[in-house]
């Protein structure tokens, strides 16, 4: 975050870069993320950065699939059971 006020203060980002031994393009970068996300900003660990909506519309996503997955499951189920009551 300090990188990314240096820029917004008015720095260029090629100049930061060179001072701190950054890429100046992940510099830009990451004040996209910082400017776009805010406080969700720069989560780490691999972990995708997502707004609240965007995490909850993921984790639904996530439960529809499961539930899809199981009435799958359930609808192969019924048709072996009914098969071999023939």
């Amino acid at each position: 975050m300090m990188i990314v006020n240096l820029v917004d203060s008015g720095r260029d980002a090629p100049s930061v870069a060179e001072e701190h031994n950054i890429d100046a393009h992940m510099i830009r970068r990451w004040g996209r993320e910082f400017h776009t996300y805010e406080k969700n900003s720069f989560q780490g660990n691999g972990n995708p950065v997502q707004t609240d909506e965007e995490a909850r519309i993921s984790q639904l996503e996530k439960e529809l699939k499961q539930v899809r997955m199981e009435q799958s499951i359930l609808k192969k189920a019924i048709n072996i059971f009914s098969k071999s009551d023939s």
